[in-house]
Parts: structure tokens; C-alpha cells; sequence
């Protein structure tokens, strides 16, 4: 408007799991189902957050006590929340291993969030983790900032981005205790 014009347009240009994004099984498998086909009650509904206690990866141990149940909506809160704090990309964040992985197939979820980049690791299971969860039908959020949220049940709102066959997308994620 500086310049005359009568309002401001902005151009937006970034990658599609950039901050706060959701991965498709488009994201590692060459027919896998595009983000736009989601189902809305993947993301949508009743969802818990998980303490993560362990500083290295997400292990079954750690999540047996928890009695997860088939169809939940399963967020993890880790130490990762508080990279957020930071613009240094950090590559010892906690993640899921492959184990892990199969053991949330194995109980039936809907959904799976984490509170930095990537469900699999930096160094280890990075596309393993996404591949197990992602061929059995999980959806996945990453890129969440739990820095100011307490382990428990929340209603969860998670929208990416409606973009045709897209691998990912970019999502404005709301959780509200229950």
C-alpha cells in the first residue's frame, strides 16, 4: 500500500512439512493415499497426551502402562518441547523407533503426534518409522509445540492444509482440555 496499491497481497512459498504439518502415505509410498483424502476424524476428536520420560526414543516399555487403546488419537510430549525455545535445528531429539512404531500398529491407532520434525530419527528409523506407521493407516502430526501443554485428554482440531495429492501439508493444530 506504500507504493499505491489499494491493499497488500502476500506471496507464501514453502515446503509442504515445513512448522506444524501433517504426513501422508503419498510422503513415502508412490501410491500411497494424498493428505486431501483424510479422513476429518483422524485429527478431530479426543486425543491424549503422553509423557515421555525417556530422552532418547519413545520405547513399548514406557508405553504399556499408558493401556492404549484401538482408534485413540496419541500425542507424545517428550523433551523436544523445549527446542522450540530455539532456531537451531536439533538432530538428538526424541523419536519413535521402529519397534515402537509397530507397536502402536499393533494396538489399533488412529493417529500419532510429536512435539518436533519427525515421528522416525535423525540418525536412526527416520523412514522406517514412517513407513510402518504410514502403511497401517496412521496419520501423522509433527512439528507440535507442547512447551505449554500438560499431559492429559484434550479435544484435539488438527487441519492441514486442503492442497490436491499433496504428500503433506502445513496445519494449524488446536488442542483444548478436556
Amino acid at each position: 500500500m506504500d507504493g499505491g496499491d489499494k491493499d497488500n497481497v502476500s506471496f507464501i512459498k514453502m515446503g509442504s512439512h515445513t512448522g506444524t504439518h501433517m504426513d501422508a502415505p503419498l510422503h513415502f509410498f508412490a501410491r500411497g493415499k494424498a493428505l486431501d483424502r483424510m479422513p476429518f476424524s483422524a485429527t478431530i476428536g479426543l486425543a491424549r497426551v503422553l509423557a515421555i520420560r525417556d530422552k532418547h526414543r519413545i520405547e513399548v516399555e514406557e508405553l504399556k502402562p499408558y493401556l492404549i487403546k484401538s482408534g485413540e488419537r496419541i500425542i507424545f510430549k517428550t523433551k523436544n518441547s523445549s527446542f522450540w525455545k530455539t532456531n537451531a535445528f536439533q538432530t538428538d531429539f526424541v523419536y519413535i523407533p521402529s519397534e515402537a512404531a509397530a507397536y502402536l500398529v499393533s494396538l489399533g491407532i488412529r493417529t500419532v503426534g510429536v512435539d518436533y520434525l519427525s515421528v522416525g530419527g535423525y540418525h536412526k528409523d527416520g523412514a522406517e518409522t514412517h513407513r510402518i506407521l504410514l502403511k497401517a493407516g496412521i496419520w501423522i502430526i509433527e512439528g507440535l509445540n507442547l512447551s505449554g501443554v500438560a499431559p492429559g485428554e484434550y479435544d484435539l482440531i488438527c487441519l492441514p492444509l486442503k492442497i490436491l495429492n499433496s504428500d503433506g501439508a502445513p496445519a494449524r493444530t488446536i488442542m483444548r482440555l478436556r
